[in-house]
């Protein structure tokens, strides 16, 4: 039997949280190293917008340069 090998969470869509943007969804980066994932800058009314946008030239573009950005921070922590 193989094992698996281990690959990076994925960005997912989910339900906001925030009770300010109640009934809306909203990307979430899982990060390595951090506890809570990194939340896109953006506010989509279904889940279906936000998985398509994550899925997107745009939004895979603004995911790499987050990644990027907190992996940075961390390195230089």
């Amino acid at each position: 039997m193989k094992k698996k090998k281990y690959e990076k969470p994925q960005p997912f869509a989910a339900e906001s949280r925030d009770h300010r943007f109640a009934g809306t969804w909203e990307v979430l980066i899982p990060v390595e190293g951090r506890n809570k994932p990194l939340r896109a800058p953006r506010q989509f009314d279904n889940q279906q917008a936000a998985e398509a946008w994550m899925h997107s030239p745009d939004g895979k573009d603004l995911i790499a340069e987050m990644v990027e950005e907190e992996e940075k921070i961390r390195r230089d922590a």
